[in-house]
């Protein structure tokens, strides 16, 4: 009960705001037990294109932005993409578009289910 009583006070009003921004904030380390990241990243340059299959190669989930880059260069976009997909292909990752501005891109051994069927 005391934890309670500390965490939202005897007499004092509950600022929901502080509360959820607060939420997952810990002493310890959050990253300490984690086998694998599900990590965002932005789609821009060859750079970003190389960080994805490095964060794939590594066994991270990556959670690819292209929003910004498919209003302005849809061919920069497709070779961007193209070279991901083929360096994922050869790791037996996965790939697949999950909405307009987004793709998955997975690991060796994790794989997208892309059809509602196929569960």
């Amino acid at each position: 009960m005391a934890f309670l009583e500390k965490l939202v006070g005897k007499d004092e009003e509950i600022n929901i705001e502080d509360f959820l921004n607060n939420l997952d904030a810990d002493d310890e380390d959050p990253y300490e037990n984690a086998d694998a990241f599900v990590k965002p990243i932005s789609l821009q340059t060859e750079e970003d294109r190389d960080m994805v299959v490095d964060e794939a190669k590594k066994g991270n989930i990556v959670l690819l932005n292209i929003g910004d880059l498919s209003k302005r260069n849809a061919i920069k976009l497709k070779d961007l993409v193209g070279g991901i997909k083929q360096n994922i292909d050869g790791i037996d990752g996965d790939m697949a578009r999950i909405s307009s501005d987004r793709i998955l891109v997975t690991p060796s051994r994790v794989k997208i289910i892309k059809r509602r069927d196929a569960q």
